[in-house]
């Protein structure tokens, strides 16, 4: 009775911590359906499926003008890009409802609820006991804890200071246009009358009333519906890296003290089957993102492109900008960089923490142990020895030199494009 007690009760404090881990970036996707769930019924299944269509329809409402839009001006370089800055952000938001979507349900329907579900019952479970019943693969000292929830507190901010960002980009975009101003380079082919968020083109006349006021409340719903999915997907993923990589410490801890372990063939083998599911965590995440990275910086990079030029024509044009419209700059550039690099450091990071095994399991000083026992750690050196990266459709590797490389071939092409213009 005291088990099934304790029991109780060491579940419901997992769900706390599991929920407090999750809670911001959960609300989020749970809004779009795309939150992944390892239990639902047919009418919840088909409900996340219904707010799913209604997020990716409202984004196409707006992306259809917007194109139409595009067509119409694409020999004006400078409309070009005002367009293009706003239709590419919300291609790669319908991609990312429907990559989210088709690996929840389609042929990869456990692989994001794996990362997601997996050891949820020991995810912050703990002993002070090291040792406790032999069970070393099982229990989770007050350190390693304290690792995990660390982590998942690094996460959490990233995820907040994610959402500030995006609110106010999208409150910038909305608000000025409410008050008649806005960033857009407006011409009289672009915005003949009453100024709209998004720079489109409708086949009926949207100066008038109700016309207007429907195309306005279209628009907003659709930036706010880009702006879950643009940032929840991405917080998913840091969500999941981080909390890989606290398992991957944790792991990388117990191996350095592999040495003074009594029972070591039956700890060594609870440490390879912990290292092999953490290995098929990650070949999940690259199965699930890998084709989306590489479109997504295909698209980035053309977005930093586009804010760069515009930002330089509008600076040596003698274009005014008011403090408001330089804030709303400023706040979507740092949003757009912020992005890229978080996937190229939490590529860059994992990595990092991949290799940390390697040393931790060469540290062990094989050279004085048992030939026995050294030789049971051949196969794992051999294994932690190969390179792991996660990469952008198999192309090239998420790193920080990646990233670097992108900025000097985004400002390479804004050099080219002012060229050509002067």
């Amino acid at each position: 009775m005291k088990a099934s007690k304790y029991s109780a009760y060491q579940g419901s404090s997992h769900c706390i911590y599991f929920q407090w881990a999750v809670k911001l970036n959960r609300f989020c996707l749970e809004i779009i359906g795309l939150w992944p769930e390892s239990k639902q019924t047919s009418w919840e299944k088909n409900m996340c499926n219904l707010r799913t269509f209604l997020a990716l329809s409202t984004i196409t409402l707006a992306l259809i003008p917007s194109a139409h839009s595009l067509i119409r001006i694409y020999s004006d370089v400078l409309l070009l890009m005002d367009n293009l800055q706003y239709t590419l952000v919300m291609i790669i938001c319908a991609l990312k409802i429907i990559f989210f979507w088709w690996k929840k349900t389609g042929i990869g329907a456990n692989t994001i609820i794996y990362i997601n579900i997996t050891n949820n019952t020991d995810f912050f479970c703990h002993s002070d006991n090291r040792y406790d019943c032999g069970r070393l693969d099982k229990i989770k000292t007050s350190q390693e804890r304290k690792i995990m929830i660390t982590r998942a507190q690094t996460a959490r901010i990233i995820i907040t200071i994610s959402y500030v960002f995006m609110t106010a980009a999208a409150s910038f975009a909305i608000g000025l246009s409410i008050f008649g101003y806005t960033m857009r380079y407006v011409t009289n082919i672009t915005d003949p009358g009453r100024l709209l968020p998004l720079q489109t083109y409708y086949i009926y006349d949207v100066t008038k009333s109700p016309q207007y006021e429907i195309a306005f409340t279209t628009q907003v719903a659709a930036l706010f519906m880009c702006a879950m999915p643009y940032i929840a997907v991405d917080n998913f993923l840091s969500l999941s890296i981080f909390h890989i990589s606290s398992q991957l410490d944790i792991l990388n801890n117990r191996l350095m003290h592999l040495k003074v372990i009594t029972n070591y063939n039956s700890v060594l083998k609870s440490y390879v089957k912990d290292h092999t599911r953490l290995l098929r965590a990650i070949a999940i995440i690259e199965d699930t993102f890998s084709a989306l990275f590489l479109i997504i910086f295909i698209i980035f990079g053309t977005l930093c492109i586009c804010f760069g030029f515009f930002i330089t024509n509008m600076f040596e044009d003698g274009y005014h900008v008011s403090l408001s419209q330089m804030a709303y700059i400023i706040t979507v550039v740092m949003n757009l960089i912020g992005h890229m690099c978080m996937y190229c450091a939490l590529g860059e990071f994992l990595t990092a923490q991949c290799d940390q095994i390697h040393y931790a399991v060469y540290s062990n000083e094989w050279y004085n142990m048992d030939p026995k026992n050294a030789r049971s750690l051949i196969l794992l050196l051999v294994r932690t020895n190969k390179p792991l990266h996660l990469s952008a459709g198999k192309v090239f590797p998420l790193t920080m030199v990646t990233f670097c490389d992108l900025l000097k071939t985004v400002a390479g092409y804004i050099s080219v494009l002012l060229t050509i213009k002067t």
